[in-house]
């Protein structure tokens, strides 16, 4: 399925092996002004052809689903991002796998949320996405921060400067790239360039992984 693509609005495509809860979110999705649904897809293959052929009119958004048959969600997170690093990612499942958590975040996938979460809900993770922001539910980002403490990875989060730290910080808090610039009284653009260095000396190149990290040295800032 695609759909014209609407001015202005926040683009999403679902990529869902369950036809029938895919139909369902892609109904929720376009009941909401200023959403629009770019496609629906059902599989691994399926995602990668369909982004494809949307040529040049990419969503800003996809919802993936963790749990599919075949190349499952994960595989499927690391070739867009790779192919497509603009679009966000937010992973969706009915479990919360701490391995599976952790592996989405690492491919690069800006949040993860439970299926049976609220349509409003639904919604704002994917204007959270969007603005730049990390979008989690509660009980996920309480697994992940779990994950990280029982790791003896090196986090490198010393080697963060002060204005860095407060940056990632309001990050792990879920504020967009423009309210974190708000709030410490500096441009989107000078945002985006201390997470790119903050990417590089962590060692991470998605804002999922840094997040998980963030978590793990400071559980007081969250």
């Amino acid at each position: 399925m695609k759909s014209e693509k609407h001015i202005d609005s926040i683009t999403v495509c679902i990529v869902d092996d369950d036809r029938e809860l895919s139909a369902g979110m892609e109904y929720i999705i376009q009941s909401v002004d200023g959403f629009t649904v770019l496609g629906v897809f059902h599989s691994y293959y399926e995602t990668l052809d369909g982004l494809e052929a949307l040529g040049d009119t990419l969503p800003d958004v996809i919802l993936m689903d963790i749990g599919m048959k075949g190349k499952d969600g994960i595989a499927c997170v690391r070739e867009v991002t790779k192919r497509y690093p603009s679009i966000h990612v937010i992973m969706q499942t009915i479990f919360t796998s701490d391995d599976k958590i952790f592996d989405s975040l690492r491919v690069g996938a800006v949040g993860y949320i439970l299926k049976n979460t609220t349509k409003e809900k639904l919604i704002d993770a994917i204007k959270e996405a969007h603005d730049g922001g990390a979008p989690m539910t509660g009980s996920i980002a309480k697994r992940v921060l779990t994950y990280f403490q029982k790791t003896n990875e090196p986090s490198g989060t010393e080697h963060l400067s002060a204005r860095e730290l407060e940056v990632l910080t309001l990050l792990v808090k879920g504020h967009s790239y423009k309210a974190i610039g708000e709030q410490l009284f500096i441009s989107s653009f000078t945002v985006r360039h201390h997470l790119h260095n903050m990417y590089q000396k962590l060692h991470v190149s998605s804002r999922g992984e840094a997040v998980a990290k963030v978590q793990h040295e400071f559980p007081s800032r969250q």
